[in-house]
């Protein structure tokens, strides 16, 4: 498969999930009863029907629907404890209540919130499928509450270990990117949430009600439920990269590879490989974006210690500006009235005017500043731009990651098991850092270090190392003591990938 047709393929996959066709599954005037004057009406109609005749509580509905009298009296029967506005639309409270609720059913159906279809000489009333959906999500929206992240890795975490399994299809992998995206999308925008309700409890003006909002919506009901312990050993997030770990296992490792991404051409792709493909890089991307979580969660603290220091300077300033000032007006006003005169040197201010010019800040004087001049504009030469990039590429070609190490292994071992280090071709400036690299690996495996056996095997995906019998060696113009490379995996049938 050519490099180019992949890239455009995940490119255009990237495109779709940027821009998705929501009205392709809803009726483009969907919204229209949720953006009119009785906006809460109408979503407290959607709400009662949706609990009594279409949600996943409601009875087993008909399979041909309801009876439209049916619907039409259930809407009645919510429309007499509402009060609409009359403004904007045909229902106005001096509206017989039959024909209010025949307005409102017609409403709904022109929008596409309920279907009629014609059974017979009956009028019978669904609700589509992708709308039932629709509502099920908008329901769940608002009854969002905090998130658990523990629960999340856990799951994340189970579904890619069920990959291992010869058994398990690609819906365990989509899952997991699934929650993956959910989870980090999550931990994203709880930092906004924190500014958002600093700035409407800071409105507050009872001291009380803002102790209570603060303590209450910020501490009780926190965006995420389990945040004090996301920093602990003993959370599930401490095991993020052993599912990354997993990620790269499942993207390296030849069979496995294949097979998910047969289950993606035969179930999500339309029978088109290049789009499987795509489809399959995509997932592991999302599961692989989890290394980014303590980015996310390193900016939810920043704003969470900015919101202490907040909430604390606030209660400050009004405690300490909840004097008893009409105390001491009253003990001033008494003070005057029985001595007179004499009052002054009683009373409990200090002497002067309390409010006079002098006592005034002087205004700020603003200091006029020059205009910065220009920035410098620096043009490279044709010789400078040629030498950066050869420097760039001179970095990058003695550059080695793991899976580049990967590929030189699967390359060097071919159809065979194992094979000897004095076997590996080094002939170009990757096979020796690749050599170099596989030195450090079979130095660290031969050691009784546990830590240093843990970053070997890190490392050495898809093959370990065996230290073999034998002086050092120095053909290959790295001194090193002999090892063997063996294949931890099975290698496909094609070949190396």
């Amino acid at each position: 498969m050519a490099i180019d047709d992949l890239t455009d393929q995940i490119r255009q996959e990237k495109a779709a999930e940027r821009y998705p066709p929501l009205f392709k599954r809803l009726p483009d005037r969907l919204f229209t009863p949720l953006a009119s004057a009785n906006r809460f009406q109408y979503w407290s109609l959607l709400c009662a029907l949706h609990a009594k005749r279409f949600g996943p509580e409601a009875p087993l509905p008909p399979s041909i629907g309801f009876l439209m009298r049916e619907i039409t009296a259930d809407i009645a029967e919510e429309l007499q404890y509402q009060d609409w506005a009359p403004e904007g639309d045909d229902v106005t409270p001096a509206t017989p209540l039959a024909i209010r609720a025949i307005t409102v059913f017609n409403r709904l159906r022109d929008a596409g919130w309920i279907r009629v279809d014609r059974v017979g000489v009956r009028e019978m009333v669904t609700m589509a499928p992708a709308v039932a959906h629709f509502m099920n999500r908008l329901v769940e929206f608002a009854h969002t509450g905090p998130e658990f992240v523990s629960g999340k890795i856990r799951s994340i975490e189970a579904n890619l270990k069920l990959l291992l399994d010869e058994n398990t299809d690609g819906a365990s992998l989509q899952e997991a990117a699934r929650q993956s995206r959910a989870l980090l999308e999550h931990v994203r925008i709880a930092g906004t949430n924190v500014r958002d309700l600093m700035l409407e409890i800071g409105r507050v003006d009872a001291t009380g009600e803002f102790v209570r909002r603060f303590f209450d919506d910020y501490v009780e009901r926190m965006f995420i439920g389990d945040y004090k312990e996301l920093r602990t050993r003993e959370h599930p997030l401490a095991r993020r990269q052993e599912i990354l770990r997993l990620a790269a296992h499942v993207q390296q490792t030849p069979d496995l590879r294949a097979r998910l991404i047969q289950w993606y051409l035969e179930k999500q792709a339309g029978r088109e490989p290049t789009r499987a493909e795509a489809m399959f890089e995509r997932d592991i991307q999302r599961v692989e974006d989890l290394r980014r979580i303590d980015e996310y969660l390193d900016r939810l603290d920043d704003e969470i210690r900015r919101a202490n220091k907040l909430a604390l300077a606030y209660l400050d300033y009004r405690l300490r500006a909840a004097r008893p000032l009409d105390e001491l007006i009253g003990q001033a006003i008494d003070t005057v009235v029985k001595h007179g005169s004499k009052a002054a040197a009683m009373a409990p201010f200090a002497p002067g005017d309390c409010v006079a010019g002098e006592r005034l800040a002087s205004p700020r004087v603003e200091s006029k500043r020059a205009p910065p001049s220009g920035l410098r504009k620096q043009i490279m030469s044709a010789e400078q731009e040629a030498r950066a990039r050869l420097a760039l590429m001179a970095r990058d070609r003695r550059t080695m990651s793991l899976p580049k190490l990967a590929a030189y292994v699967r390359q060097q071992l071919g159809e065979a098991d194992s094979i000897h280090s004095l076997a590996l071709q080094v002939d170009r400036i990757e096979s020796v850092r690749a050599l170099q690299v596989l030195c450090a690996i079979a130095a660290a495996n031969a050691t009784s270090s546990k830590l240093l056996h843990a970053n070997a095997r890190a490392t050495s995906s898809g093959f370990t190392t065996v230290r073999m019998e034998g002086k050092e060696d120095q053909s290959k113009g790295i001194s090193h003591f002999p090892f063997a490379i063996a294949r931890t995996t099975k290698a496909s049938k094609g070949g190396s990938s």
